[in-house]
């Protein structure tokens, strides 16, 4: 069907101003800005490094970001790495950086006037020396970390500086499972070559969202829930639910060998404490104490665990 005269609309278009249409950043943005930071931070790291390679500045370069997650970086460091999850202002903004193993060691032989040899074998943990000079390590390159990113964000001054502290550190990252494993991250990688055989790395991963907070770009805050009143026990249509409850005895460990030979007539010797839990389902609602009430063994509540009431 066709109509006889042309549509015209009764409003005209909505007209919305550019804050409401400004989108976040992409990805491809805040590695460009990942980027930008790690060449700072190479800079800096050239000199911060020359007291504990005797004296030399080694030769710092960034590589490219790229995007990854935590399975790719479990493969890609070694077994054994000085691993390093830093908060950037709150640990809702972390960061790994980790390092090679066989580096960390040859700083620490220096250190105890070495030549700047790693053991070989390399050992499956970190000795204590090497876990003191970790820690110092994570204060130096927090300190780095943050003048970089105070650059690239284009912050006035250093009292602008993000607050950044170690949040823990394992030689194994598995172990440390510093992010979720499905979560994007942005990924750099840095090569120092101090003179020895081969350059080494160092390796720094965050999610995107600590990269967009860094720079500046926040997210919008969570939509408060309405609140939540929860529904009177005694009242219908909750007081006529039956509830199983359950009073344990006795909850105790036998070794496997000695329940393979269970049969009539062993006997078990077993210890009923005075405090009973008091449980319905796999929750601990109460504890009481085992007595008799009219030739009837009974529970005497002493301690009760629900929650008050909260009234709508």
């Amino acid at each position: 069907m066709k109509p006889q005269r042309e549509f015209i609309a009764e409003r005209p278009l909505a007209e919305h101003c550019p804050e409401l249409l400004k989108r976040g950043p992409a990805p491809e943005d805040l590695l460009h800005l990942l980027e930008k930071m790690g060449q700072r931070f190479a800079r800096r790291l050239s000199g911060a490094f020359a007291p504990l390679m005797g004296g030399e500045a080694p030769i710092v370069s960034c590589t490219s970001p790229r995007e990854t997650k935590l399975s790719s970086l479990n493969s890609s460091i070694a077994a054994l790495a000085a691993n390093s999850l830093l908060a950037i202002g709150s640990a809702q903004t972390p960061m790994l950086v980790s390092i090679e193993a066989e580096p960390v060691l040859r700083i620490v032989d220096r250190a105890f006037g070495g030549k700047g040899e790693a053991p070989a074998p390399m050992p499956k943990q970190f000795p204590p020396a090497a876990e003191l000079m970790i820690a110092r390590l994570e204060v130096l390159l927090a300190e780095h970390l943050a003048a970089a990113v105070t650059a690239t964000a284009g912050r006035a001054s250093d009292g602008d500086m993000p607050d950044i502290t170690a949040i823990r550190r394992d030689g194994s990252l598995t172990a440390l499972s510093p992010f979720d494993d499905n979560l994007p991250l942005a990924m750099l990688s840095l090569e120092v070559d101090d003179g020895g055989v081969l350059p080494w790395l160092m390796t720094v991963a965050m999610p995107f969202a600590t990269l967009g907070r860094i720079f500046g770009y926040a997210e919008k805050p969570a939509r408060r829930a309405a609140p939540h009143y929860r529904g009177d026990p005694m009242a219908a249509p909750f007081g006529d639910v039956p509830v199983t409850l359950s009073a344990v005895l006795v909850d105790m460990r036998v070794p496997f060998p000695a329940i393979a030979t269970l049969a009539p007539g062993v006997i078990l010797p077993v210890s009923v404490s005075r405090q009973i839990p008091l449980r319905v389902g796999e929750n601990t609602i109460a504890h009481g104490t085992v007595g008799t009430m009219d030739d009837r063994v009974a529970v005497k509540i002493d301690k009760a665990f629900t929650d008050e009431r909260t009234n709508p």
